[in-house]
């Protein structure tokens, strides 16, 4: 019982870190889906990206014709202390919209 005590905490932490990683992955979506959206529109991506994004978080945005790429960044820090920080992409591809501002 005393053994597997040790085994039980790092399967929690391990756990809760997936936890973790997995929410702020959302995160990054989510906030990659806004900027590529605001791009396509005409809007500053970047900023409403950055808006959405969790703390920490880099949002870029390209665009390469009439397609729009945001890419959203985030570490997510283990729970043990002294583990190395996951870093979570989020990628989102948008046709630019017919019309939108500042489209030549």
């Amino acid at each position: 019982m005393a053994a597997g005590l040790p085994a039980l905490l790092l399967l929690l932490l391990a756990g809760l870190t997936a936890v973790n990683a997995v929410s702020a992955q959302a995160g990054c979506l989510h906030a990659a889906r806004e900027a590529a959206l605001a791009t396509a529109r005409g809007a500053d991506g970047s900023a409403e990206g950055a808006r959405a994004a969790p703390p920490g978080a880099a949002v870029s945005v390209s665009v390469d014709g009439d397609l729009v790429r945001a890419t959203v960044r985030a570490p997510v820090r283990a729970l043990g202390g002294r583990l190395p920080r996951i870093t979570v992409v989020a990628t989102v591809v948008a046709a630019v919209e017919p019309g939108a501002a500042g489209r030549s």
